[in-house]
């Protein structure tokens, strides 16, 4: 059984991107976390299982400032964790076709690595989390909005998960602008969006308005869009069924 090799990759301010690789032939998948998540949770480990099975090449890693990257949370923005998804995809660029799997925050990250590398050759995209610290800035109350434009700062949530982990007003400015340019330029990518119907967290309208959005930039563009019964961890036996038999199909 092939196992996983860790990795650290400097990144421009010479911080590590820890990860781990599974050598493999003929498809390499990489997954690409959720906002606070560590890369071996109950998907890459399954993922990572699938990869094994089939001899396919697996990867994973953490962003600057979480998990066992180096760097503090608090001097990182969306634009960093994105350019650290593009410095582990540019270490993949001469492995096998490359699936790229994102979770919530990883999913729209995911797309945008589709839009830009051409060796990626599909996409499945988890509960994705597309724009999302511009949504989160239009959802809370004008107030707070107002305090954390004022003061740059503010937890994305109150509660124990989310309360330690301040986010700088540059993560909505940045979210807003990556989004603004989600379809410039558009690359055909094989495309899989599953979201759970009971989503609170993420609500799967966004994966149908973005789905919606995107075939009237172009009517055949090869994306498919599943809602499922579950949540945003989508964990279930029967989600994580679903989850790799997406993740496992090759076009």
């Amino acid at each position: 059984m092939n196992q996983s090799t860790r990795f650290e990759l400097p990144a421009t301010d010479s911080k590590f991107i820890v990860g781990d690789l599974i050598p493999g032939q003929d498809r390499q998948l990489l997954f690409i976390t959720g906002f606070l998540s560590k890369r071996w949770g109950n998907k890459s480990k399954a993922l990572a299982d699938v990869c094994r099975q089939r001899n396919w090449g697996f990867c994973c890693f953490d962003f600057r400032g979480n998990g066992e990257s180096e760097g503090a949370f608090t001097d990182y923005t969306l634009c960093d964790w994105l350019e650290d998804a593009r410095c582990v995809t540019n270490m993949l660029a001469n492995s096998s076709p490359l699936t790229v799997i994102g979770s919530s925050l990883g999913g729209w990250l995911a797309w945008i690595l589709g839009q830009e590398f051409p060796q990626v050759k599909q996409l499945v995209l988890l509960a994705p989390a597309f724009n999302m610290m511009g949504k989160r800035a239009q959802e809370i109350s004008p107030v707070r909005r107002q305090q954390w434009e004022a003061t740059g700062w503010m937890p994305w949530d109150d509660d124990a998960l989310h309360r330690d982990f301040p986010l700088s007003w540059k993560w909505v400015e940045e979210s807003e602008a990556i989004w603004s340019r989600r379809f410039d330029p558009l690359r055909k990518v094989p495309t899989r969006i599953v979201h759970g119907l009971q989503d609170v967290v993420i609500p799967p309208k966004g994966s149908w308005e973005f789905t919606e959005h995107l075939l009237t930039q172009d009517p055949q563009y090869p994306i498919e869009l599943l809602l499922k019964t579950g949540d945003h961890r989508f964990s279930s036996s029967a989600n994580l069924k679903t989850f790799l038999d997406l993740a496992g199909r090759i076009q």
